[in-house]
């Protein structure tokens, strides 16, 4: 059976024996090094190129996330495991972006961390259960926002302009709806397509779909 090798992170030396004693009582887990800074868990990653890295979020000196996000650009085989005592719903959302692919609170047991690693090695995510139910809710919250902000640069005409654009309707259409000349409807869309960055009526209708625009203009926000 092929082990999977671990290097563990954490600037207490105690939680690193307790982790080294705990992780190789499993056949199949092998803790190739420890580290109890960044730095030198960047030098331990590069040294031992561990299929797993367990990672505390919070190290003197740089942050647990700086380490995650270096280790993943610069050794993009070997996958990150947060273990923390934080349910930070930032922190969480970092860590996922930073390139975390499990995120494991240490006061919810050994199953889950072990799950969290065997998952890891295998290139799926893993996040315990009251982990989980915060990400979905900040990510949530997030999607609410980006979808939000997606607008806050137009004016009341301009969205319903938009709006129009995205049901497919022509210049000449759109100003009939409106009140507005075919010529002034045309100006509306070309300051459309320029303040949301986008370069024809397919990407503009593109970009209010995914952004749920009929959802603002009805108030679903």
């Amino acid at each position: 059976m092929s082990q999977i090798r671990l290097l563990i992170v954490d600037d207490h030396e105690v939680v690193r024996l307790g982790l080294r004693t705990l992780l190789e009582g499993e056949s199949d887990l092998k803790v190739v090094a420890e580290a109890g800074t960044a730095e030198d868990a960047l030098v331990q990653t590069e040294n031992h190129q561990p299929d797993v890295v367990v990672l505390d979020i919070q190290l003197p000196g740089r942050s647990g996330l700086d380490v995650c996000r270096e280790i993943r650009r610069k050794f993009p085989q070997t996958q990150v495991v947060m273990l923390t005592s934080s349910v930070n719903e930032n922190f969480i959302v970092d860590a996922l972006r930073a390139g975390a692919i499990g995120y494991v609170l240490k006061q919810v047991g050994n199953d889950e961390l072990m799950r969290a690693i065997r998952a890891a090695q295998h290139g799926e995510m893993a996040l315990d259960p009251k982990t989980s139910a915060r990400v979905i809710a900040r990510l949530n919250d997030l999607q609410k926002k980006s979808e939000i902000n997606a607008f806050h640069d137009l004016s009341p005409r301009e969205m319903d302009v938009l709006a129009l654009v995205a049901r497919g309707q022509s210049n000449k259409e759109i100003g009939q709806a409106l009140n507005l000349s075919e010529i002034t409807a045309r100006n509306y869309v070309s300051n459309l397509l320029e303040k949301l960055h986008v370069r024809n009526r397919i990407e503009l209708a593109t970009y209010a779909i995914h952004n749920r625009l009929e959802e603002h203009l009805s108030g679903g926000e």
